[in-house]
């Protein structure tokens, strides 16, 4: 059988198409769950949290929530009838806590009542006493305390110690990196619907349907078949919902469980604050040795991150910042050391980048710091401790980097931005400017693709061919506002040859497609995409069969295009084809499966390939600060990214600029602040500022780098939801830039974010002498 699959055939795939719900989202007609029409008898949950950030329960009286108005159960730990548990992997995060409180508003009781208004006023009515103890709530503090919430572990290539005692040339320093509220639009929702038997249908806004499956079945003590969770869109989830969306369905639930009715959640914007995790917050320590052109000869870091107070996923995202601290530079002799910080603050947990981001600021401050030591450029820095293709090539953790093409991204965008000129204009401005600096800075990115976690690299999908030609998709992916349905629904149609609107698009589903892994780790296209390509494969190859028989022509000369399919001079509409495929007993659905190939990881030894390949871009960033305020403006921004083969420009162009926006606003505006005792005081719109429209660059040039994957992925494409983010460490480097214009050639003192507050400090920290 032969498919057409040279460029010029296709029809759908590396087309920009729009999204699949985009009329819908400007509509406002896309249905979230909190747009499902209730069933009848619909009851309302709300959680009710700990007064404390750390001590001892001494008193829970709910006595007055029981009495409340409207409510019909309130819910503590003892009507669980299983397990108290709804950790994603060490068995930490209890449901509702029992002895003792471990952060701010960590829930104790849950009130169900016919309204969600009455069930928020119920949980006020509660009378709680806390023998309360002085928290650990900053980084800081846990060091302080020698507080570890899991072992410490480290890379190591090299002999760096003897290095940076004999060197002529050497720095050390400390980065604070700020951490981030998710922010999604929809907030934490999900509604549980009791069915015949002792089981449970939830729609839960989820990463990860099948973690929220068997968190419920843990919790409920029932098997996970008995529990069916569907999730149609999410409104944002951006890592927040990967694990942490689980407490919330559980709670609910429980509740419909205990009642017998169907119960929903949806968390008060302040509660979804305070109670959820965020991006983790580190404190990176670093030495290291370089030569006079800047070239590094070894590296020590150290960093050190707030966890919260349980595990959730804190381990894998201390990890992925380890594998991204060198981001696109090669540290010949290098110690990367990790510490897991356990706080009295809300556990954190996954968020764009999973803890890479981190890793990249770091390693982009590190060329900024070796660039003002030298005096040279800071571009030329970055050239000069660029990975190389044949030596210089294996990462800290042993990967050999095959497909490097940071150096050709960047000198590629160092042409088409101008960066030499604009780079004169820069420091001519600043000569003249007692007041307004300008500051430029170009850096790259390189972020592995996959889940460092091996077994999570897997996917499923199921496609069906109804009797008239129409097909039905579903695949183990969540679809948040990134694209991922149109994509691979544009692959599905692309195997069968026939229209984008002849596939019908449906919820993720567990009793579909089962044993999923999560939408996250960039990886929601290239697994997804291959299973779903894989099943509409082999029914298209039955099709073939039988059409081959039905014409009496060899079947390789079957191909499928334009809705027909054809055979020489023979040719056929696909749904009469399926339709006499079907009277013929020929089987038109097929479950697909992909695992993805090459990649292998040793944690204990710290050695293999984690990553099955790398994307990679770079952007310049020019701003404008004001010394004497610490505003300042992005004046422009110029982005070439790797996206391999795009699937769809359209959706991918959408999410470089969404991702480097969310970037900029982590770096730069979003700061997170926990008073004395534990308590988020940053928790709402009113205290805690993301990028608008506003803040968008006016003048914002996106451009595709010409490269197709060299791995086999899906149509040759690459990851896109992660690796823009990172793009947005080039604004912090252009902030840190125009300070050091006021005295060149010290140090800048400027942590993340790099808010109004922040800059101006560093402004008048170099004015005085630097750091």
């Amino acid at each position: 059988m032969r498919h057409d699959r040279d460029l010029g055939a296709l029809r759908h795939v590396h087309r920009p198409l729009k999204h699949d719900a985009a009329d819908r989202h400007v509509q406002g007609s896309a249905p979230y769950i909190d747009d499902i029409r209730e069933p009848e008898g619909t009851l309302h949950v709300a959680p009710g949290g700990s007064p404390a950030a750390r001590g001892r329960i001494v008193r829970l009286d709910l006595g007055a929530v029981s009495a409340a108005d409207g409510v019909v159960a309130v819910l503590t730990a003892a009507d669980i009838p299983a397990a108290n548990d709804v950790s994603p992997v060490a068995g930490d995060d209890p449901l509702f806590a029992t002895d003792g409180v471990e952060f701010h508003l960590q829930p104790l009781f849950a009130v169900v009542a016919l309204t969600r208004d009455a069930a928020r006023r119920a949980v006020a009515k509660a009378v709680i006493e806390i023998a309360e103890e002085v928290p650990l709530v900053s980084v800081d503090d846990a060091l302080a305390a020698d507080a570890d919430i899991m072992p410490d572990y480290a890379f190591r290539r090299g002999d760096s110690a003897e290095i940076l005692r004999n060197a002529d040339r050497t720095l050390e320093g400390a980065l604070r990196i700020g951490g981030q509220e998710h922010f999604y639009l929809e907030g934490q929702v999900a509604l549980a619907v009791p069915q015949e038997d002792g089981t449970f249908t939830v729609h839960s806004s989820t990463q990860h349907p099948s973690e929220v499956q068997h968190v419920v079945a843990r919790v409920l003590g029932i098997p996970d078949a008995a529990v069916e969770v569907e999730v149609r869109r999410m409104g944002g989830g951006f890592g927040g919902k990967e694990s942490q969306a689980s407490h919330w369905a559980a709670m609910a639930a429980l509740a419909a469980k205990v009642t017998g009715r169907p119960c929903k959640l949806r968390l008060d914007r302040d509660d979804d604050f305070a109670m959820t995790g965020k991006r983790h917050d580190f404190l990176a320590t670093y030495r290291a040795a370089h030569d006079a052109e800047g070239r590094l000869s070894a590296v020590e870091v150290g960093f050190a991150s707030r966890c919260g107070y349980s595990h959730d996923l804190s381990s894998s995202i201390n990890d992925r910042t380890m594998f991204h601290a060198d981001n696109a530079y090669f540290y010949p002799n290098v110690v990367i050391h990790s510490r897991r910080m356990k706080t009295n603050t809300v556990s954190n947990t996954a968020f764009r980048g999973f803890g890479g981001p981190q890793g990249m600021v770091f390693a982009e401050h590190l060329m900024d710091r070796i660039a003002w030591a030298t005096g040279r450029d800071p571009l030329d820095i970055r050239y000069a401790n660029l990975y190389g293709t044949d030596d210089h090539n294996v990462t800290p953790f042993g990967m050999t980097v095959e497909d490097n093409v940071a150096g050709e991204i960047m000198r590629q965008l160092e042409g088409s931005c101008d960066y030499r000129a604009r780079r004169a204009e820069v420091t001519a401005f600043n000569a003249a400017s007692r007041v307004l600096k300008k500051g430029l800075a170009l850096t790259p990115v390189k972020f592995g693709i996959s889940f460092t976690t091996t077994f999570l690299n897997q996917a499923g999908a199921l496609v069906h061919v109804y009797q008239d030609g129409s097909v039905h998709l579903n695949h183990g992916g969540t679809e948040m506002g990134q694209g991922l349905f149109v994509k691979v629904a544009q692959v599905v149609a692309e195997e069968f040859g026939i229209a984008l609107d002849r596939v019908r698009i449906t919820a993720t589903h567990t009793g579909k497609v089962p044993n999923t892994s999560p939408t996250a780790a960039s990886s929601g296209t290239d697994m997804n995409g291959m299973a779903a390509r894989n099943a509409a494969a082999e029914i298209r190859e039955r099709l073939a069969g039988f059409m081959a028989r039905y014409w009496q022509v060899p079947v390789d000369t079957v191909r499928f295009r334009n809705d027909q399919v054809v055979s020489g001079e023979h040719a056929m509409g696909f749904g009469e084809a399926v339709k006499k495929a079907y009277l013929a007993r020929t089987h038109l659905s097929a479950a697909g499966y992909y695992a993805t190939p090459k990649i292998t990881w040793d944690r204990a030894s710290g050695t293999g390939r984690p990553f099955f390949y790398f994307a990679y871009g770079a952007s310049c960033s020019e701003v404008t600060i004001d010394t004497l305020t610490g505003e300042f403006t992005l004046d422009r921004v110029d982005i070439l990214h790797d996206v391999g083969r795009s699937l769809n420009p359209a959706i991918d162009i959408g999410q470089i600029e969404g991702g480097f926006v969310q970037g900029m606003g982590w770096l730069t505006m979003e700061e997170l602040v926990f008073d004395a005792k534990g308590r988020l005081r940053t928790h709402a719109p009113s205290t805690y500022k993301i990028p608008t429209a506003r803040d968008v660059p006016a003048d914002f040039r996106v451009a595709f780098f010409d490269n197709a994957n060299r791995e086999d992925t899906i149509y040759r494409s690459k990851a896109v939801g992660e690796p823009p983010l990172m793009l947005a460490i080039s604004v912090f480097s252009a902030i840190a830039d125009a300070v050091h214009a006021i005295r060149p050639g010290r140090a800048v003192a400027l942590d993340a974010p790099a808010t109004p507050e922040a800059i101006l400090f560093a402004c008048e920290t170099q004015l005085a002498g630097g750091s």
